[in-house]
């Protein structure tokens, strides 16, 4: 990776667009979850440091082109002020006069919110016309938003164009941590991935087959591939129109010298709920009118085995039911392996995906792995091998 950081930056008195994202849940104008406001926090206050000038440029739900005053920026105004702890002016637009006014008017020390990018129809469209409306306002663009690096929008991608482009504190992290687990991995490298259906994560599972010593494979999707072996899931979760493609995915792991490891024995039970009558079993002894909702202990052993001969673990997605007890118990044994590697110097875990970071947390093991994205969609298509035009740009791309 060839990108810039803040680092390689004059920044001065200089004007450095920043593109966040601060897509964060609010309810009666007061923010309920200020997580990603606060992962932005380093990066604006490194470029006040430096005598910059942040200049935040974000999006906000999906208002399509129409300004949507419920998806304004304005209410996260006491928010950002917590979390950089400098003043924030808000602009009701993100280019033309009252945008230049806003930047012009600003005092030293200060940061300006401009609205909301997708109340312009060009956001989305990636529209030039749009991306020199904000260059205008700006001498550096920043870009701190990994998690929008994989849609190619006027913020992220055209605008990136126009100026002198880094990345930010977040964005280096991200892309450092995706690097070190994909890119050039010290290895053994072991992946788990789980979640629910194959068809969602064929592409992943495609690529990773090519690049990882060990794939575990949990969740609903274990089903499917026990299925593909012609082993009966009774009525657990299985998308049985894809077993075709669980053989390829094996057979495909198999020529790249890549162990799949699958559930050897099994959790189940008769219904869907906490607390729930249950048994464990062999795989391959699932009874017709049960399902399969977590792997077994002896599973555990063998997963927690391969992470201990790991030198990097990359994961997405839970082992089981992890919702509901006490279908979380491969999830939270496996989590805390690696936390417990983790922490002990032996094992670098970098991991992301929405329910990935849930379940994480419950298992109370993220504070212990070495990175956690909170990035969805833009973690799963590095971790399918895609450019993210967001990323590409800022190498010259």
């Amino acid at each position: 990776m060839t990108w810039k950081t803040l680092d390689d930056m004059d920044l001065s008195g200089k004007r450095v667009l920043v593109r966040v994202d601060i897509n964060v849940p609010v309810e009666d104008g007061q923010v309920t979850d200020d997580t990603r406001i606060r992962r932005i926090a380093p990066t604006v206050g490194d470029i006040l440091k430096a005598g910059g000038i942040p200049i935040l440029l974000a999006h906000f739900g999906r208002p399509k082109g129409q300004v949507v005053p419920a998806m304004s920026l304005q209410p996260l105004v006491p928010a950002l002020e917590a979390a950089f702890d400098a003043p924030v002016t808000f602009c009701a637009d993100c280019r033309g006069p009252a945008a230049q006014a806003a930047v012009d008017a600003l005092a030293a020390g200060s940061v300006l919110l401009l609205e909301n990018t997708r109340f312009h129809p060009g956001e989305e469209k990636n529209d030039p016309e749009l991306a020199a409306g904000m260059a205008a306002l700006g001498d550096i663009y920043c870009n701190d938003a990994f998690s929008a690096a994989h849609r190619a929008h006027a913020s992220t991608e055209a605008l990136a164009r126009l100026l002198p482009a880094c990345a930010g504190r977040l964005m280096q992290a991200e892309l450092e941590a995706l690097e070190s687990a994909l890119g050039k991995p010290q290895r053994p490298v072991v992946a788990v991935v789980g979640g629910a259906k194959v068809s969602t994560k064929l592409e992943l599972l495609g690529n990773l087959v090519t690049k990882v010593d060990h794939l575990v494979i949990g969740g609903g999707m274990a089903n499917t591939f026990l299925a593909a072996q012609g082993i009966s899931v009774g009525k657990s979760l299985c998308e049985h129109d894809m077993t075709g493609t669980a053989s390829e995915i094996l057979t495909k792991a198999s020529e790249a010298g890549c162990a799949i490891l699958l559930p050897s024995d099994v959790v189940v039970a008769r219904e869907f709920k906490a607390g729930a009558e249950n048994e464990t079993v062999a795989a391959d002894a699932c009874p017709d009118d049960a399902m399969i909702l977590d792997a077994g202990p002896e599973t555990v052993t063998r997963v927690s085995d391969v992470l201990a001969g790991a030198k990097t673990l990359i994961w997405n997605g839970p082992m089981g039911a992890f919702e509901i007890e006490p279908f979380d118990a491969a999830t939270n044994a496996a989590a805390r392996k690696a936390a417990e590697l983790t922490r002990a110097g032996s094992l670098i875990s970098v991991a992301g995906g929405g329910d990935t970071v849930a379940a994480l947390n419950k298992a109370g093991a993220a504070a212990d792995f070495t990175y956690i994205s909170t990035a969805g969609g833009a973690f799963l298509e590095w971790m399918e091998g895609k450019a993210l035009p967001g990323v590409a740009v800022l190498s010259g791309g």
